[in-house]
């Protein structure tokens, strides 16, 4: 069974760097030891996670316009892996 932790917020584009920020610091925190686990910040909770020294990457852009819903753009970033 999969279980998925999903946390959706608004905020400045500054609050939302940070978040990545604190992401990235996760995985590159025990630089000699990239088998280390790492927390990940959902919302008011914190997922452990175990990815291995490499991991699957994946970034995609859509820019999109809608009459009704005016004109979008989203970045998707993909990080992926089996646990150890």
């Amino acid at each position: 069974m999969a279980e998925k932790t999903l946390y959706e917020e608004r905020m400045s584009r500054a609050d939302v760097a940070t978040q990545l920020r604190r992401l990235a610091d996760e995985l590159d925190a025990d630089e000699g030891d990239e088998d280390g686990d790492i927390e990940v910040p959902v919302g008011n909770k914190r997922v452990r996670l175990t990815p291995p020294g490499e991991i699957g990457y994946e970034i995609g852009v859509r820019e999109g316009s809608s009459i009704l819903r005016g004109d979008r753009e989203t970045v998707t970033v993909t990080l992926d892996w089996k646990p150890r």
